[in-house]
This record gives C-alpha cells, sequence and structure tokens, in this order.
C-alpha cells in the first residue's frame, strides 16, 4: 500500500470518530443533567483523574490481565481447533459438549469460580480465557477443515511428517481463520475484563469506573469510560498490525487475484 493510500486510509478512520466527538461537544455543551455532563467538563476532568498513579494501578493491571486471558485462550483454542479439526472421530464425540459450554455465558460462571480460584487475578483471568477460547478454537476448527484435501494428500504421499504438515501447512493454511477468531477474542476480552474488575477487585479499568459511579463521580466516570475505549482501539490496532505482518502473504494473494 502506498503512502497516499495509507493516508487516505487514516484520513477516512478518523474522520467518523472526529465527527462523533464534534456531535457529542455540541449536544452536550449546554447540558445540565449530571448524568450527562459537557463533553469539555469531562476532557478537564482527565488529567487530574488519570494521572500517573492512577494510570499505575488501574491501566496497567487491567492490561496484565486482559493479555493474559487473551494469550492464554488463543494458545488452547488453537491447540483444541487443530486437533478437533484434524480427526473426525474427535470432532463429532466432542461437538454436543462443545456447544453446550459455549452457550454458557461466562458472567454466569464467575460466582463458581470464585469459589475455586478465589478472587484474586486467578479468577479475572480464569472468566476471559473461557470467553474467548470458544471464537479461537470454533474458527480455528473450521480453517483447518477448509484446507483443501488434495494439499493434504499430497503432503502424505510425499511422507511430509505430522509435525512438519503441522507447522507448513495446517497452521498457515488455517491462519486467516484464527485470526478472524481473535479479533472476536479481543473484543470478548475487553468486555468480560471489565466484568471480572467489577467483582471483588482492589484495582482496574472496571472498578474504577464502578467506584466512579458509585460516589456519583459521574465526570470521572466518563473519563473512564473513553480510556477503556482508547485501550481498545490500541489493540485492536496492535493486533491488526500482527495480522498484516503474519498474513503478508493472503493479503498478496487476494490483491493478486482481484487484478486477475
Amino acid at each position: 500500500m502506498t503512502a497516499e493510500k495509507l493516508a487516505r486510509t487514516a484520513t477516512l478512520g478518523a474522520a467518523l470518530p472526529a465527527l462523533l466527538l464534534a456531535l457529542w461537544w455540541v449536544a452536550t455543551a449546554d447540558s445540565t443533567d449530571p448524568y450527562v455532563p459537557p463533553l469539555s467538563l469531562i476532557f478537564s476532568t482527565f488529567p487530574e483523574t488519570w494521572t500517573a498513579e492512577r494510570l499505575q494501578h488501574d491501566v496497567i493491571p487491567s492490561l496484565a490481565r486482559l493479555l493474559s486471558g487473551f494469550v492464554l485462550a488463543v494458545v488452547i483454542g488453537v491447540a483444541a481447533g487443530v486437533a478437533v479439526g484434524s480427526f473426525h472421530g474427535l470432532r463429532h464425540t466432542l461437538e454436543p459438549v462443545l456447544e453446550f459450554l459455549r452457550a454458557i455465558p461466562s458472567p454466569v460462571l464467575i460466582p463458581v469460580v470464585i469459589l475455586f480460584a478465589g478472587i484474586d487475578d486467578t479468577m479475572k483471568i480464569l472468566v476471559i480465557v473461557y470467553g474467548c477460547v470458544w471464537p479461537v478454537l470454533l474458527n480455528t476448527v473450521e480453517g483447518v477443515r477448509a484446507i483443501d484435501s488434495v494439499l493434504t494428500d499430497t503432503s502424505r504421499c510425499y511422507g511430509i511428517n505430522r509435525s512438519a504438515r503441522l507447522r507448513h501447512l495446517i497452521l498457515p493454511g488455517a491462519s486467516p481463520h484464527i485470526f478472524a477468531g481473535m479479533r472476536q477474542a479481543l473484543s470478548l476480552s475487553i468486555i468480560l475484563m471489565v466484568i471480572g474488575e467489577m467483582f471483588a477487585a482492589s484495582n482496574g479499568l472496571g472498578f474504577s469506573i464502578v467506584q466512579f459511579q458509585r460516589s456519583f463521580a459521574i465526570p470521572e466516570m466518563w473519563t473512564g469510560i473513553i480510556v477503556l475505549g482508547l485501550v481498545g482501539i490500541a489493540l485492536s490496532l496492535l493486533l491488526g498490525l500482527i495480522e498484516r505482518r503474519a498474513l503478508a502473504w493472503y493479503f498478496g494473494l487476494r490483491r493478486s487475484q482481484r487484478r486477475e
């Protein structure tokens, strides 16, 4: 992608958020509603609310829990997805159980997890893992099943062992689906991080937002929500960068196909 196209894409991507902020600013400029303060007041509250100390106390622990749960979910989801997608008998055996477990919302399990894991970071990470593993697992299964059977049979005919097939055929072939599942899991991980921190926590973004709400510090509460959104944007951009580098061959193939 040329520099001109990158600049055009960045401009278009920033245009909608800027427009929404402008509408928010205008719509709340004369607001006297204590629950919907003017955006100018929210912005003026930022420096005194999100100091370096608060960032260290709340944002960094939240990021650590989120990334720990997300990475564990990706590892478990990819490993289980490759196994389930590669063996038909295993897939048919586990499919009812997987569908049952997938239908259970993660927040419902928080009281159960607290009984076994306590109220420390382990509980919050396990909730993120449980909720995020399903999109990665199911997309990995579909990616493995979508691999051309001719390629699989050819690799077997040439005596390529299972380990080499996994590294050079299965994982690369399923990687577009895996990253699609990772994008879904990232959105879920942010939601589950906040929900987990609302239960018996002493720090974190979710904890801070709830504390602001309970003490009627409404502008500070809105700043926490905005910080949460900014964290989501930053993580999404980071994952997109990793995806573009890891799937450069895939995007190049799609561009060449469009030219034809």
